[in-house]
């Protein structure tokens, strides 16, 4: 079915335009002769204007018209012939799909008015102009000729003066035209000036051709029928019923000596009675719009049109359309309603305006109607053209032309009343078409469509004036009205009653019409939709169409089934990837068998973002085009995608049959269109190829361009839904253009019966349906783009974006990468290490450079450190083969850390270029050959997270040749983990309240406590845990031994066990941290195995520094409003020093092995789990649940419009401020009978752990009172000064001497003083007690 991309009042709008002729001199046809056009055919390309016209009605109201159109042709003698028409229709539907066709409804058979052209080259231009206007004159007032009828008596002259600019002198055109405006005026003549170009269109330069979409490439074959004529253009109220040819509208070459034509062409097509009124108009006169009558010669070159035409030539020629309609045209229609008007009214005896009047008119008496059996046949009745009812007919079609249908409405009203009072039946059915075709086009519909006025012209024209013609173009007309109301039925049911039996192409054309109305139904009947176009074939049989016999120089026929979704249309770019070969796992990556997901799509997109800005130094291209291998309706299509060379492409079409009966589609195959480009050079001038004319062929397609994959059988069941992959494969570079599908539409040979009837019996007519019977036809593939919102003009109007999913670019060769997993995991513990390799293949013929990986889980993985002593190659250990670099250790170093020194740099991290999430993939030379491949070691480390993982593997790659259209490649894998509990650990830390030597106070030693609890309820079919190493990792602080090893070393828990360790941990020495190493982290591991794991180097070092790294992104991203708290609160910065003193930046790595039976077999798992102590006295876990859910409930109660203000140090932090220590011997000897008193002397020693300077008040005169703590500890006093004050600076150490007095012997607590600090220029208010020490003990004995 042809689809119509305008709206039904648009194609209605436009069928029913004013005609303008044309009358050229022999020197203006020479002028346009140049560009291989007559002057009709030069401006029919500009004859749609751009912008808005504005008259007055009768009533003096503004009418605004919108998109106006007008048709130009020549002038033309002699009526169309019945026999051309029929010979037009057969050759229509030979070659194409039916068009839907309109005729205008008008009262007289041609109605012109006139527009005169001539050149300047002429001797006496004027007297040119003289002599063409006195040759219209005689065309329109003499007998001699019956055709073309003129609206007016005083018809529109518009004389033109065109100037070729190449030929002659500009001065002596304009000295011409100040005469023709002279006698003209300014708004009757116009000087076009064309030609500006001297020479041909150079290869270089393209001129768009607008001529090619309105003339058929045989137009110009015979040149002589356009020499040296004259040009008329003229405008009527006719519809554009056809598009003027040469053959059928050009000016006959005879002429006059003084060169005014004496001889015009007859019109090839004509009615029976060329003097009935509507005779003329055909209802298929539109059908010349698709097909030429020729004499079937081929034309042997292709005619280029405006060669000597500049762009600047085309706007001068829009220009002038629209000077002549806004200055000519309008005016004289204007003028010619507003005469009409009067003359009815002074006639008439009615008021001043025939638009107010209108209401008087209706509201008298109606006339009874009578039936149309009761009407006489008046159809060759005709009025004199100055009748009144002839006049508000005129009327009534200028209104209609001007786009003012309220008004023409009444008048076609009015004139039906007068006609039928006359039984002037064929003008009555005119004016009640027209009054219909008004009503529905009024704007906001004041009233609703009539259709009843369409069904009596109907009647009338067929039974009444027997005029078949004049039917089927009103029921053409109406039927389209019902289809654009949703009236599918009502429209089938008026074309099923046009049939007839004397003709059986137009009775086939109207059931295919009405077949389709039964498939668009909101309910679609596909029973009677098969039923009528099994019909429609039969009648196209009987007459004579036999579509399956076209030869390949014609189109293929549109076939109507199976219906296509075109928005269901998928294409793939890339080839079926080698499966899985033994313990080899191929990479995911894309296919067709897999359903689109957005949200997965986007994460994808961000994973190329990230590398491609990783490659870019930070900066993502402003031409950067994410890769999508597989375009759906859901992706982003507004850009061509991107195909590479001698890689398929493969369109999966979705196909849906409506019938109840099965179809076979055979040699089904693409069609498509490529235009060769070579990327780089300027010029590429090669022809676009096609498969259009090869499709006629069955077989596959196989040529230097483009190989075409032929599917051989396609088979659909009864209202089956099904999908077909077919396939291409470009061999050169360019610009493919994906048109639809081809194939042969067979019938199933055990098909006889349609929808129960004997086909056999209807009508008489034989079998309908003929076992075997085939046509080879083709689908056009038309994807709507999405819908545009962005700008407010979007927005309020419906606006499409392109959809280029099947117009690919095909761009230089690229290499082609290939991964394989070796080894890997599917079931991980949480924590476990385990090691697998990585093949990289490269099948293509380019070599690969380049090869990143990216991944938003870059802690599950590692391909090792930068640096090649800091990576295990192979598996080196003592008991078994560990992913760890291990060493056998004595028994010496036990319990005592091995400290190593490296940079985070050395794993991928903390370079200034580089981000987490892209690793770069070592590669010899950097580069991956044609065909070659390589096994790459790569760890993994099961998340610390139970459940299942989706872990998205994103790995670029790039051309060595960096002048690729395609910058880059991606290939994607998803990896699926399941993780099973194992451990949980939990540290913290406190400080040692013992230090000897002021360096050992500066910087203080740490106790670090870690609680391991094996979590694991035997799942994966774990026996124990043994915990076979701690290893520490800061830049500031390490352990220095273990202060409770076991006595079996490593520590073994079994299931819902826990065992508690003990680390001393001391800060790093200050040679070491200067020593070259500033940045570095330190490495100390506490061995309680037989072998030390090296953790200073792959994999335990890339997976502790990816662990911190992403722990450190979770904790910015959630407490990122602390950035924006401002500056102004004094407390941010006490906080910041309060924080600073009970802050400690120590990592712990629990490395840990588990013995698991499987399959009656004892293997033997390992793994590490990290714990970050950042504050003193606060828990830290390995699993962080309990603090995620904390975040989560912080992040709910943030405000981000109002960031929360910095709270102030609370009271524990800021009792970390001093650190203070006594120093006495732990007994002493005293004889008490001698001397009563005994006086000890005691040092104590304060610490100051902040950066800034802080004030200490020392009160020793608190006691401890307390029943229980007497009865334990004896009572002493402190002699001497009780109270000090004291200012110490930045990390400054004071000793204070005291003296202790004691009056018997006992075990005394010395702990005794109390601590006061704060800031300095702080308030006194906020002093806080310090840290109770622990109790110091001292003996006192008798001697």
């Amino acid at each position: 079915m042809a689809q119509c991309l305008q709206s039904v009042q648009e194609f209605i709008q436009d069928s029913f335009v004013p005609m303008v002729a044309v009358l050229c001199s022999e020197d203006a046809e020479q002028v346009t002769r140049k560009n291989n056009l007559n002057f009709s055919e030069l401006v029919r390309p500009f004859c749609r204007l751009t912008s808005e016209g504005h008259m007055r009605d009768p009533n003096n109201q503004i009418q605004v018209i919108k998109n106006l159109k007008i048709h130009v042709s020549n002038i033309v003698t002699q009526p169309p012939h019945l026999a051309a028409i029929r010979k037009m229709l057969s050759e229509v539907v030979s070659v194409s799909q039916p068009a839907e066709g309109l005729v205008a409804n008008v009262i007289t058979a041609g109605d012109y008015d006139l527009n005169i052209s001539v050149s300047s080259n002429e001797p006496q231009p004027v007297e040119q102009f003289l002599k063409l206007s006195q040759e219209q004159h005689r065309i329109q007032h003499s007998s001699d000729y019956t055709y073309p009828k003129w609206f007016t008596p005083n018809t529109l002259k518009y004389y033109v003066l065109l100037h070729d600019i190449s030929e002659v002198e500009e001065q002596r055109a304009d000295t011409v035209y100040e005469e023709m405006k002279q006698r003209y005026g300014t708004q009757g003549c116009y000087l076009l000036k064309i030609n500006s170009r001297t020479s041909a269109i150079s290869t270089d330069e393209q001129i768009p051709d607008p001529w090619s979409q309105y003339l058929q490439k045989s137009n110009l074959q015979n040149q002589e029928l356009y020499e040296d004529g004259t040009s008329v253009v003229i405008g009527s109220t006719n519809t554009e019923n056809n598009v003027s040819e040469p053959e059928v509208d050009g000016i006959d070459p005879s002429v006059k000596a003084d060169g005014v034509p004496n001889n015009f062409k007859t019109h090839p097509l004509q009615l029976d009675h060329p003097s009935d009124p509507g005779g003329s108009f055909d209802a298929l006169d539109t059908l010349r719009n698709a097909v030429q009558i020729t004499d079937g010669k081929k034309p042997s070159t292709v005619t280029t049109h405006g060669a000597c035409l500049t762009l600047n030539d085309h706007d001068r020629i829009r220009q002038f359309i629209q000077e002549f309609t806004f200055r000519g045209l309008l005016p004289h229609i204007e003028k010619s309603i507003r005469q009409l008007n009067d003359q009815l009214v002074s006639r008439k005896g009615l008021s001043r305006s025939l638009f107010s009047a209108t209401k008087k008119w209706f509201s008298g008496g109606k006339v009874p109607e009578k039936s149309i059996a009761e009407l006489k046949n008046t159809a060759g009745l005709l009025y004199p053209p100055e009748a009144p009812e002839l006049q508000i007919r005129k009327l009534a079609d200028l209104c209609f032309l001007v786009q003012h249908y309220d008004l023409a409405y009444n008048c076609y009203h009015t004139a039906k009343k007068d006609f039928l009072n006359d039984q002037a039946m064929l003008y009555a059915a005119g004016a009640l078409e027209m009054a219909a075709v008004s009503a529905f086009l009024q704007p906001g519909a004041p009233r609703p469509y009539p259709a009843h006025y369409m069904d009596t012209a109907i009647q009338t024209y067929r039974d009444v004036c027997k005029n078949m013609v004049l039917a089927e173009r009103c029921a053409l007309l109406s039927a389209e009205i019902l289809k654009s109301q949703v009236k599918c039925s009502e429209a089938a049911t008026l074309l099923i009653r046009m049939t007839s039996e004397d003709s059986d192409l137009r009775s086939a054309l109207l059931l295919e019409q009405a077949a389709h109305c039964f498939i668009n139904m909101r309910s679609p009947m596909a029973r009677k939709f098969a039923f009528h176009m099994i019909l429609a074939g039969h009648r196209f049989s009987k007459a004579g169409q036999n579509v399956s016999q076209l030869s390949p120089d014609d189109p293929l026929p549109q076939l109507p089934l199976p219906c296509i979704q075109s928005s269901a249309t998928r294409v793939f770019f890339g080839h079926d990837r080698r499966l899985a070969e033994g313990q080899k796992q191929a990479a995911t990556h894309v296919s067709l068998d897999q359903e689109f997901d957005c949200e997965l799509s986007q994460q994808w997109k961000e994973l190329e973002e990230q590398v491609v800005a990783v490659v870019n130094r930070g900066a993502i291209p402003v031409n950067f085009q994410p890769t999508q291998y597989c375009l759906n309706s859901q992706t982003d299509n507004l850009r061509f995608p991107l195909a590479v060379v001698q890689e398929p492409i493969i369109v999966e079409v979705v196909f849906k049959n409506p019938l109840k009966v099965p179809l076979l589609l055979t040699d089904l195959s693409l069609l498509w269109k490529f235009q060769s480009k070579v990327f780089g050079q300027l010029q590429n001038g090669d022809e676009p190829i096609s498969n259009e004319k090869e499709a006629h062929v069955k077989a596959t397609f196989k040529n230097e361009i483009v190989s075409t994959e032929v599917i051989l059988e396609f088979s659909m069941s009864s209202e089956e839904t099904k999908v077909a992959r077919l396939k291409l494969l470009p061999h050169q570079t360019g610009e493919l253009h994906i048109l639809g599908v081809v194939y042969n539409l067979e019938t199933v040979p055990s098909v006889n019966v349609v929808d129960g009837t004997d086909p056999s019996g209807v009508q008489g007519e034989g079998n309908l349906v003929i076992n075997g019977m085939s046509v080879r036809g083709r689908q056009d593939l038309e994807i709507q783009g999405p819908r545009l919102n962005n700008t407010k003009e979007e927005k309020t109007s419906v606006k499409h974006g392109p959809d280029r999913r099947l117009d690919p670019i095909i761009t230089p060769p690229m290499p082609l990468l290939e991964v394989f997993f070796i080894n890997f995991p599917t079931g991980l513990l949480c924590g476990e290490i385990r090691k697998a390799f990585v093949e990289f293949v490269n099948v293509s013929k380019v070599p690969l450079a380049g090869l990143k990986v990216a991944s938003k889980h870059p802690e599950f993985f590692t391909f090792g450190s930068n640096t090649a002593a800091l990576t295990p190659q192979s598996p080196t250990a003592s008991e078994n083969c560990s992913a760890y670099k291990t060493i056998v250790t004595d028994s010496t170093s036990a319990c005592t850390a091995l400290t190593s020194l490296v940079s985070p740099v050395d794993f991928g991290m903390g370079s200034g270029n580089s981000s987490l999430g892209v690793i770069d993939i070592p590669l010899p030379d950097s580069v991956l050959l044609p065909g070659a491949s390589i096994q790459l070691p790569l760890w993994l480390r099961g998340p610390d997270k139970e459940g299942v993982h989706e872990i998205q593997f994103l790995f670029y790659y790039e051309s060595p040749n960096k002048l690729s259209k395609l910058s880059h490649r991606v290939l994607r894998h998803t990896a699926v983990i399941c993780t099973s509990r194992s451990l949980s650990v939990r540290a913290t830390v406190c400080r040692s309240n013992t230090f000897q030597d002021e360096e050992d106070g500066r910087n203080g030693n740490m106790l670090v406590f870690v609680d391991v609890e094996n979590i694991n309820t035997n799942e994966a079919g774990v026996r124990e845990f043994h915990i076979v190493q701690v290893s520490s990792s800061s830049k500031k602080w390490r352990f220095q031994k273990c202060i409770n090893p076991s006595e079996d070393k490593d520590a073994k828990l079994t299931s819902r066990e826990r065992g508690k360790l003990c680390f001393k941990a001391t800060t790093c020495k200050y040679q070491e941290a200067t020593s070259g190493a500033l940045g570095k982290y330190t490495f100390a591991d506490i061995i309680l195995g037989n072998e030390q794991i090296i953790s200073a180097t792959t994999p335990c070092a890339d997976f502790f520094f990816r662990s911190c790294h992403s722990s450190e992104s979770k904790k910015t991203l959630t407490n990122g409003y602390t950035s924006f708290v401002p500056a102004r609160w004094p407390t941010d910065d006490v906080g910041k020093v309060v924080r600073k003193c009970s802050e400690i930046d120590l990592n712990i790595i629990v490395l840990w092995k588990a013995y698991v039976v499987e399959d009656n077999k004892q293997l033997i798992l390992e793994g590490q789990l990290h714990v970050t102590l950042q504050t003193i006295g606060k828990e830290a876990y390995s699993l962080s649940q309990k603090q995620e859910a904390q975040e989560m409930v912080l992040l709910k109660l943030i405000r981000p419009e109002q960031p929360p203000l910095p709270a102030r140090p609370s009271v524990e932090q800021l009792s970390h401020l001093i650190k203070t220590s006594l120093h006495y011997p732990e007994s002493y000897d005293h004889p008490f009978l001698h001397k009563s008193l005994c006086v000890v002397p005691v040092t104590l020693m304060l610490s100051n752990c902040s950066q800034a300077g802080v004030d200490v008040i020392i009160d020793l005169r608190h006691k401890a009172i307390s029943p229980e703590t007497l009865e334990v500890h004896g009572s002493f006093t402190w002699l001497g000064q009780t109270q000090f004050k004291l200012q110490l600076k930045a990390q400054e150490i004071h000793k204070l001497q005291l003296k202790a007095c004691f009056i018997h012997a006992g075990v005394y607590n010395l702990g005794t003083p109390r601590v006061f600090a704060k800031l300095t220029d702080q308030g006194s208010m906020c002093e806080t007690s310090q840290q109770n020490s622990m109790p110091a003990l001292i003996i006192i004995n008798n001697i």
